[in-house]
């Protein structure tokens, strides 16, 4: 059996970490630019447009996660009985649940206004 030397284990240990640090600066700044231009163009009188639909978002993610949650939750209760495994798939279920939820309630008081 060829095991790695002790410094090369460190090394591959260390790659995901970097990653995933080099990533969040990448992030952070993104943010942080992104939000000082929008500042600036509210400064100079110009209002962005947002180019992100939250309630369309939350309709297509409801959707799926509803449906992806609802097989996943009847193919383990048929696998495994009524067991934990079954979680597996009454969490999206319930993350979709409550963003249809939040979409009906946004669309309902947006049109009640």
């Amino acid at each position: 059996m060829n095991t790695a030397s002790p410094t090369a284990q460190v090394l591959i240990a260390l790659i995901p970490i970097v990653g995933i640090v080099a990533g969040g600066v990448v992030v952070f700044f993104y943010l942080y630019w992104n939000h000082k231009k929008s500042e600036l163009l509210i400064r100079q009188g110009y209002v962005p447009q947002r180019l992100f639909d939250l309630d369309t978002f939350s309709l297509l993610a409801g959707l799926l996660n509803l449906s992806v949650g609802l097989v996943l939750s009847i193919y383990f209760f048929l696998r495994g009985g009524l067991s934990p495994s079954v979680l597996g798939g009454l969490i999206p279920f319930a993350i979709g649940l409550s963003l249809m939820v939040f979409y009906f309630i946004r669309t309902h008081t947006a049109n009640r206004q």
